[in-house]
């Protein structure tokens, strides 16, 4: 009898050294350590174009986030059916999780081997320097375990509100999936063929608090998500930065009430390079904290995704699993996609 691969057993393969997973303890530190002072940056980034601002009501909306996608790999989405005050629980209560005392959040540790729980990026072993960041990731039914360790006796708002947030990006994330399907010409009959019975997803609460020397750290380090696309909520401190070819790093400002959606590896794999797998990165502030939630949204980690290719077109990858990718990701996230380059 065939068994299904959860997500958070494909990330079981690659534990990590325990100095790769603890935060610093932020409220402790009146300087920045050496070991997450970077060095000093020349990237520029361009603070005048934006990113395309699409409603979901729109009649066009297919063809506009086909074009986002295609031209930028990202967009921010605005009357996306996500309740405002659902937003502003999940914030609230990310912000209450990051404002626990240090010691308190290590009881809910990632462990080595695992996914899920309190810690820093799983970016961090490939770059030389720490990220001035704290996270927190939930995979299935792993909200109530952590939180049971971070509130013994008031966890019960924090568990409602992520389960909450989460079927409810689900569905967007059903939506907009439908959305660039139609965008590319994927008949209903080739997403069938296609076999992706429900989906694998995480949410990912990250903290980047505020910082002594903003232009020596960096919150996240460049990088593509792993996903079919992110869904991004984030307050109202500016950070996010996607890199945009012949133009170079570009501000996200936030918009109030939008969504962040951007494209990853797994969707620029199934476009056949069409879409861009945007690059990106995060810079911190020296007098505010910037919270946001991230909803990576997945096939099924056993599913297979292939290129859609068009007539006369050659494919630019080989058919690869999640699993598969995961794993080449995990051992070298800027080779991955080269290793199932045709």
């Amino acid at each position: 009898m065939s068994t299904t691969t959860t997500l958070s057993e494909a990330y079981r393969e690659h534990p990590l050294h325990p100095h790769h997973i603890i935060p610093i303890d932020f409220n402790s530190v009146c300087s920045l350590p050496e070991s997450h002072k970077w060095p000093k940056s020349d990237d520029l980034y361009d603070n005048k174009i934006s990113v395309p601002v699409i409603d979901l009501r729109d009649p066009r909306v297919a063809q506009l986030i086909g074009r986002a996608c295609e031209k930028w790999g990202v967009f921010q989405l605005i009357y996306h059916g996500i309740p405002l005050n659902l937003l502003k629980d999940a914030e609230s209560e990310a912000r209450r999780l990051f404002s626990l005392p240090s010691r308190q959040k290590l009881k809910a540790l990632r462990a080595p081997a695992g996914a899920t729980g309190y810690g820093i990026a799983r970016i961090t072993p490939f770059f030389d320097k720490y990220m001035w960041h704290e996270g927190f990731t939930i995979m299935g039914t792993s909200t109530h375990d952590h939180a049971k360790q971070l509130w013994p006796h008031s966890h019960a708002k924090f568990c409602d509100v992520m389960e909450t947030y989460q079927k409810k990006m689900n569905i967007l994330a059903d939506q907009l999936t439908e959305l660039i399907f139609k965008s590319l010409d994927i008949s209903e009959e080739q997403a069938e063929e296609m076999n992706w019975v429900g989906s694998s997803s995480a949410l990912q609460l990250n903290s980047y608090p505020s910082c002594p020397e903003p232009n020596r750290a960096v919150g996240l380090a460049p990088h593509t998500d792993t996903s079919l696309i992110t869904i991004l909520h984030e307050n109202s401190i500016a950070g996010l930065q996607i890199f945009k070819q012949e133009v170079g790093w570009v501000s996200v400002k936030p918009v109030d009430g939008a969504l962040v959606v951007n494209v990853g590896d797994l969707f620029h794999i199934l476009s056949n390079a069409r879409f861009p797998n945007v690059l990106h990165r995060v810079s911190v502030n020296q007098k505010r904290q910037r919270l946001s939630l991230a909803y990576f949204y997945n096939p099924p980690t056993d599913s297979t995704v292939v290129p859609i290719v068009k007539s006369g077109q050659v494919a630019r990858y080989r058919p690869v699993t999640v699993k598969e990718f995961i794993s080449l990701k995990a051992k070298s996230p800027e080779k991955a996609l080269s290793c199932i380059k045709t």
